[in-house]
């Protein structure tokens, strides 16, 4: 199988990055093709743990190409600052290739997405404030700048103009802040151009060739279904589609050329930020969650809300993306518990919604209908095969696999890279 895509099908911080860890021996390129530093992957390898936040997690496995694609937007001094680190560690990071079309965070970016989300006050969003909102509107507007931008001053210098002509009347007559310079941000991405240039291709051609040879292309999605600015719980999403489609427009392939699609989902759920959030805990039981699953955000530190599982957001995101494997990871969080609710369903003022509802007033409104299964108290953490897990355990997957619309084809019972039973080949 040529290319899949891995998805979050939830609301992000789902696992990602150990489900991409758990394929990277078998693939030659790994491709973000969405977000930026605004979410983090973590992946435990032996005794080490590494936080990625702009980096393809496919960095980390020695033959393998990572690529950032043009759907991302990239703050570079946090691109170099991960460079750094992973070297410093003795990963080889040699073989990194981004897109020229991939849009640049600047100072203003950031500046622009902090100030924008005090002014929301309650209204706010619950932006990680880096810049990742103004940087996909400014796309939008048609005043970015490009990877490819740094490599000519003059074309930079006046795309820099353009997007501060603007910018700084907001900022100074809105925002009572200081206007910003143009010298100041062209000096700035100036200073970076030529650590950049080997690593400049045009990955959308790099990637066509490396699937015409037969090579193996996994795309890895930034956030998560429930975040994605098309199909999530808007406004409360991120600015980019984190959706299996966002996979081809994120890096310039076809659609045709993708085969699978894994959706990793929590044996839980959590969200970070604002926005509807039906089977949230506010009791001990959403504490316990967090405390046994370190809910606590890789790139903001943020306490997560957690809540039990929902199935109709399952069956959802298993629909808009085409899932055809689902991940389940964290299920050793679960271990311990001697009930287990699962949101089979909603009710919005005494009506039952068996799928998502269509009005997002309605889903902020929902209650969930739960089905409660058996929990579990052994260890199992060493289980690496369906037939070691608890009865209840097997059970209780087997629950969310009727429920959820794809079979769950592998199973993470703990953090560690080998800590996953494996239930059916993700990528046959």
């Amino acid at each position: 199988m040529p290319a899949a895509v891995i998805i979050g099908a939830q609301w992000g911080d789902e696992g990602k990055g150990k489900a991409t860890d758990l394929l990277a021996g078998r693939i030659d390129y790994v491709v973000k093709f969405n977000g930026g530093n605004n979410a983090g992957h973590t992946v435990v390898i032996g005794d080490e743990k590494y936080a990625l936040h702009l980096l393809p997690s496919g960095i980390l496995t020695d033959g393998v190409t990572p690529v950032i694609a043009n759907g991302v937007v990239i703050d570079i001094e946090v691109l170099f600052g991960e460079l750094e680190a992973l070297s410093a560690r003795g990963v080889d990071v040699s073989k990194l290739l981004i897109s020229a079309n991939a849009h640049v965070i600047t100072h203003y970016h950031r500046t622009l997405d902090k100030v924008t989300e005090r002014f929301l006050g309650k209204r706010q969003i619950g932006t990680t404030g880096r810049g990742i909102g103004p940087t996909y509107a400014d796309k939008i507007n048609r005043v970015g700048i490009r990877i490819q931008d740094l490599f000519d001053e003059n074309i930079l210098r006046q795309k820099v103009e353009a997007a501060l002509d603007q910018k700084n009347h907001l900022l100074v007559k809105v925002f009572n802040r200081r206007a910003i310079s143009v010298d100041e941000i062209v000096d700035d991405l100036l200073s970076y151009a030529e650590r950049l240039r080997p690593m400049v291709a045009d990955t959308a051609l790099v990637l066509h060739e490396a699937l015409e040879r037969g090579e193996t292309v996994l795309f890895e999605g930034g956030q998560a279904t429930m975040l994605d600015v098309d199909h999530g719980t808007y406004p409360f999403v991120t600015s980019s589609n984190a959706t299996a489609g966002g996979a081809a427009t994120g890096s310039g392939i076809g659609p045709n050329r993708i085969d699978r699609v894994i959706g990793i989902v929590k044996a839980y759920t959590t969200r970070v930020g604002a926005g509807p959030f039906p089977t949230e805990l506010f009791d001990e039981s959403g504490e316990f969650l967090r405390k046994t699953g370190f809910e606590f955000g890789t790139t903001t530190g943020r306490p997560r809300r957690c809540g039990w599982y929902d199935a109709p957001i399952a069956r959802y995101t298993a629909r808009i993306n085409g899932v055809t494997d689902f991940v389940m990871t964290k299920l050793d969080v679960l271990t311990g518990l001697e009930r287990i609710p699962v949101c089979v369903a909603y009710d919005v003022d005494g009506q039952r919604f068996d799928e998502l509802p269509v009005s997002q007033s309605d889903f902020h409104h929902a209650t969930p209908i739960y089905e409660e299964f058996p929990g579990w108290s052994e260890d199992i953490s060493g289980a690496r095969s369906f037939e070691d897990l608890p009865k209840n355990a097997q059970d209780y997957v087997l629950a969310i696999e009727a429920m959820s619309g794809a079979r769950i084809s592998a199973i993470g019972v703990g953090p560690g890279r080998d800590a996953i039973v494996v239930r059916h080949d993700l990528l046959d």
